[in-house]
């Protein structure tokens, strides 16, 4: 019936478009929009929508603030964390990427290991900021972190291509001797000893990298990988530890004493697939090929 009365009115059949309400913000308030959000980053839209209501004396809503912005593919996600790279360090990264650009089977040969503190109480501060698509490496999008002691169990572990070192929980401060007699003696030699060919990682920890752990490498011809400073972004065990810290987040209630979470840890650990891990042995050519591409800024694995 109402397309027999649309042809008798209007002399066609054809729906007319639906109108839009008019925007309640000018084109120079979205310019201004704009410009607070790039210049801060970490500005929410509340804050925006306050600042342009105090200026034009009208309301205007963070939704409102949200759209525009989601109108030229600025929108809010998670901010990067990563540690302060300096020029020299830059150059360090790219120089050690450029050496491995070639390593593709290599690197199912090492052996990533870290030591990872979780808290026995996470607090999930997911501070996000404005940017566009592709702009999660940017200066003024990453929230520079330091390393620091917090509450929690002190874990280390390892992965490699086929298979995971078990977690070893550390008590305690874990000093160059401790290392030796509590990690590499028990743990690490053995698992090793049944590779057929191992690079072994290590950060640049000051337990790590002492006199003494360096002859108990020499002395059992453990060949290990230079590690760059500040490049926890190349390591695909950091990934290991997000899948872990993922399937933490899962179990409720939170635990509630060291030991209960020390089992969770253990858990889920064990509960991530090799597939998993496998995969991001896979990427590592990717991220080698990312620094290199960011004059040795982040990879953005």
């Amino acid at each position: 019936m109402r397309i027999c009365d649309r042809w008798m009115q209007e002399g066609t059949t054809d729906r007319r478009g639906r109108s839009h309400p008019p925007q309640c913000t000018t084109s120079r308030e979205d310019r201004q929009i704009v410009r607070m959000a790039v210049t801060d980053r970490s500005v929410t839209a509340r804050t925006i929508a306050q600042h342009i209501e105090s200026v034009t004396h009208h309301s205007v809503s963070a939704c409102a603030i949200r759209r525009r912005l989601q109108q030229i593919d600025l929108s809010a996600r998670r901010l990067l964390l990563g540690l302060p790279l300096t020029q020299n360090l830059r150059r360090l990264r790219s120089q050690w990427c450029d050496e491995r650009m070639m390593w593709v089977a290599e690197w199912n040969e090492v052996v990533f290991t870290q030591e990872s503190r979780i808290c026995l109480q996470h607090h999930d501060s997911r501070i996000r900021v404005w940017r566009h698509r592709g702009e999660r490496m940017l200066n003024s999008c990453i929230m520079h972190r330091h390393t620091g002691p917090a509450p929690g169990i002190m874990v280390w572990g390892g992965i490699g291509y086929h298979s995971r070192i078990p977690l070893v929980r550390i008590a305690g401060t874990l000093n160059s001797q401790r290392y030796i007699s509590e990690v590499l003696e028990p743990d690490v030699l053995p698992y090793l000893q049944g590779l057929s060919t191992a690079i072994f990682h290590l950060d640049n920890a000051w337990p790590h990298v002492a006199r003494i752990v360096q002859r108990f490498f020499d002395n059992h011809q453990i060949e290990l990988l230079p590690w760059p400073a500040h490049s926890p972004d190349l390591s695909p065990i950091e990934n290991m530890c997000s899948m872990v810290a993922q399937r933490l987040t899962q179990m409720t209630p939170p635990a509630a004493t060291p030991d209960q979470l020390w089992q969770r840890v253990e858990a889920a650990w064990s509960a991530v697939p090799q597939e998993h891990i496998q995969s991001l042995f896979e990427l590592m050519p990717r991220r080698v090929a990312a620094v290199i591409s960011n004059n040795g800024g982040y990879s953005g694995y």
